[in-house]
């Protein structure tokens, strides 16, 4: 008996490989960030490859919660500096594809009826960790580092500080907002970036995954709506403002010569 599928052209383009990748174990989905040529950053490709994993896993009964982790040494960079430079160099108005696509991703993340666990093992930066802020629960391992950049790259912390900062310590987050500074897990754990700090993730997840699958859909959706009411309405009050001044930056000369600086590995122009 022959296969009544076709055989592909041999003219047809290859199938992408996905950069979000999926697995499904007792209950818990797994969204593995796999795009390590530009460090799991928040692309067009990637953000939309998000959108629908987690859509299907809101939709699905037997889903209890969601598992986001990376491949690589790090979770996620943030923003595609590339893609960014291309739509200030071409004046494309990036307020829809950008600050405004990062607002919905976040909010798609904290409005998801299934509790969102993070995995970090690598290294977060900028609009990373505003995706990690998002989440509701996050286990950062021994190599994880964190780094608020946006400042050094003439930017700042705009849209991601609305999940970030209803969460942190206001000192710590006045220090890593302003200084650039890298901190570790332990750091993390204590300003209230992430829950734990362990130095076997895995190990450390075990109960909190085990919880997890012993909550009803129902419960776990409604006892999530009571934790995250307070950011939902930050994101209510100061989403088009936020938005509205990160794509002012983003478009100033002087994010132009940050993000290049950046690009090129060299320091910007203000830089003493």
């Amino acid at each position: 008996m022959t296969d009544a599928t076709p055989d592909a052209s041999p003219d047809a383009p290859p199938v992408a490989a996905p950069l979000v990748r999926r697995t499904h174990e007792r209950g818990v989905t797994t969204l593995t960030l796999d795009s390590p040529h530009n460090r799991n950053a928040l692309s067009r490709r990637l953000v939309a490859e998000l959108h629908a994993a987690l859509a299907a896993a809101a939709a699905s009964d037997d889903i209890r919660a969601v598992l986001l982790t990376h491949t690589g040494t790090t979770f996620c960079a943030g923003a595609d500096l590339s893609e960014a430079t291309e739509e200030a160099a071409t004046g494309t108005d990036a307020t829809a594809s950008g600050p405004l696509g990062l607002v919905r991703l976040l909010r798609t993340v904290i409005e998801l009826p299934k509790p969102v666990v993070a995995k970090v093992t690598g290294h977060v930066r900028a609009g990373g960790l505003g995706l990690l802020g998002a989440c509701d629960l996050s286990v950062a391992g021994p190599g994880a580092t964190f780094a608020f950049t946006e400042a050094r790259l003439g930017l700042a912390p705009a849209v991601i500080s609305m999940p970030l900062l209803p969460r942190m310590d206001p000192r710590a987050a006045a220090r890593y907002y302003l200084t650039g500074e890298r901190f570790d897990a332990a750091e993390a754990a204590r300003t209230g970036l992430v829950t734990l700090a362990a130095d076997d993730p895995e190990a450390a997840l075990e109960p909190v995954l085990a919880g997890l699958r012993k909550g009803s859909p129902q419960g776990l959706a409604e006892s999530k709506a009571l934790v995250t009411a307070e950011v939902l309405r930050v994101f209510d009050r100061d989403t088009a403002a936020l938005a509205d001044t990160s794509a002012r930056l983003f478009a100033s000369d002087e994010a132009r010569e940050g993000m290049t600086a950046f690009l090129q590995r060299r320091e910007p122009s203000w830089a003493r």
